[in-house]
């Protein structure tokens, strides 16, 4: 919780620095969340299932009323990863009898703290409702992972998930969308977005892992080598937020 917090201040201070040049005025700020479509491309081949999880930001921007364009600063909490989905199935034994095999899912979680500093452009659509495109360049910080069964122990035999010692916890990415203001009032009002976050780094980087022992019995040889992974993350995300201004107005 004490890195959540760090996270909201800080991205609170670096959001009015970021807008500091343009100079002193209104600004917006708020709470959004919603769905989040995880994905994840393991060795260069997306062969893994979505993981679907939710996501919560805090955001502040830049607000004049005769520019569409905005600066924005949030931060906030994104779960990243994939999952391995096996469905439902029935079989025969060989005394006629049905065995029946539940479905399961074997979830790959990489929980991240997110910083985003970026642009919005905006353009007028009903009353006062407003489209706008974004564009923003994300860095990511990794405060927890779980990546296989809780009675699985993270050693050599299990070698078909990953390694915790190969995590990296510090990654960069953008974040690319679009959506669209409602606004209440002239000051409260909410905020629909849509956006696609590609990572640009590793979120997962093993090396190959030569001369382990074998853990199949049957496997022919005693040694065998543990090939390279790479995971890299893309997320999707559906965001649904409350929007306030801190409107400030000049008398002479």
């Amino acid at each position: 919780m004490g890195k959540i917090n760090l996270l909201v201040s800080l991205s609170f201070w670096i959001g009015l620095l970021w807008m500091q040049p343009v100079h002193s005025q209104s600004y917006a700020f708020g709470l959004k969340g919603g769905l989040t479509i995880a994905t994840q491309k393991w060795d260069n081949s997306f062969q893994r299932d979505p993981l679907f999880r939710q996501h919560a930001i805090l955001f502040i921007e830049s607000v004049e009323e005769d520019q569409p364009f905005a600066l924005f600063a949030q931060g906030g909490y994104h779960v990243k990863g994939s999952a391995i989905r096996t469905y439902r199935s029935v079989y025969t034994q060989p005394d006629g009898s049905m065995v029946e095999v539940p479905s399961f899912t074997t979830p790959f979680v990489f929980n991240n703290l997110s910083l985003t500093l970026g642009a919005k452009q905006k353009f007028p659509f009903t009353g006062q409702k407003k489209l706008y495109y974004l564009f923003g360049i994300r860095g990511d910080y990794t405060v927890s992972t779980k990546l296989r069964p809780d009675n699985l122990a993270n050693n050599y035999l299990f070698s078909i998930y990953p390694f915790e010692e190969f995590v990296n916890e510090f990654n960069y990415g953008a974040t690319v969308g679009g959506g669209i203001e409602l606004p209440f009032t002239e000051l409260v009002g909410l905020v629909l977005e849509l956006t696609v976050n590609p990572d640009f780094t590793k979120q997962y980087n093993q090396p190959i892992i030569r001369n382990v022992i074998n853990p199949n019995p049957f496997g022919g040889s005693n040694l065998i080598d543990i090939p390279e992974r790479q995971i890299v993350n893309t997320t999707f995300e559906v965001t649904l937020g409350f929007r306030f201004i801190n409107k400030i107005v000049y008398i002479d």
